[in-house]
């Protein structure tokens, strides 16, 4: 590509080999051929976190039959929400579409989140999925339902479903927010501290056909308790002041 692409569409991964080409080549279907104002004109960046299987390599060879691709390769595991960010800031593309790697979420919904985004007004930055008819394991939908319930009702963010790792958002308006390890499950609560509004999408959702969880109940639960009030305090604290040049 000669020029910035108006779309990126950024996937982190860790140890996905068996769901990197099914997935770029379901983002390549959805969005080639499409005009470029709903998506076509776009670019795939998947953040590898430091694999430890041969997830790289893969993407590596994939790159020689689908041109949209680039990859980023970190060097130390980092984590999710630090993949998602260095993507995000390597990406050439104004808007930003996310995925995760691991094939639940379905590339098929990003011309839907386009769609929306054209008959949004301008303050709208982010759009989310929602989940309406989550694939997994009925502990971690029972978790999850406890976990967005107590997030709602501590930071109002008006989100029924912040986990679903499908979402569409503004490049300069994410790169303008806090940063901090699992903050990408805070996306719409961020976004609203700084003064954007978020519109909530439903989605589809699949079960996972290749590779395994990295998280489980207990660690998103302890991990989950300590950002939520952080970023409770963030909302506390925040304060949005609009300029103009005069």
């Amino acid at each position: 590509m000669t020029t910035s692409p108006q779309l990126s569409v950024v996937v982190p991964v860790f140890n996905e080999r068996d769901n990197v080409a099914p997935l770029i080549h379901e983002i390549t279907a959805a969005l080639r051929g499409r005009a470029p104002a709903d998506g076509g004109d776009f670019e795939i960046v998947y953040v590898d976190d430091h694999s430890r299987d041969d997830t790289l390599a893969v993407l590596q060879q994939l790159k020689a039959e689908v041109p949209e691709l680039r990859v980023v390769h970190h060097v130390t595991q980092s984590g999710q929400s630090t993949a998602i960010r260095n993507g995000v800031k390597a990406a050439r593309g104004a808007w930003i579409a996310t995925l995760d790697g691991d094939g639940q979420n379905d590339p098929a919904d990003i011309p839907k989140l386009i769609a929306e985004r054209a008959q949004a007004a301008p303050e709208v930055k982010l759009f989310a999925g929602w989940r309406v008819n989550r694939q997994d394991s009925g502990s971690k939908r029972w978790a999850s339902k406890w976990a967005n319930a107590i997030r709602s009702r501590m930071l109002r963010d008006d989100t029924p479903d912040t986990g679903c790792g499908i979402k569409l958002f503004e490049r300069e308006a994410f790169l303008d927010l806090p940063h901090f390890n699992h903050m990408h499950r805070y996306l719409p609560a961020l976004m609203q501290r700084a003064g954007w509004k978020t519109v909530s999408v439903p989605v589809h959702h699949r079960h996972r056909t290749a590779g395994v969880s990295k998280y489980n109940n207990l660690n998103r639960a302890l991990v989950g308790i300590s950002d939520l009030r952080g970023v409770a305090w963030l909302i506390k604290r925040g304060k949005v002041t609009r300029v103009e040049e005069v």
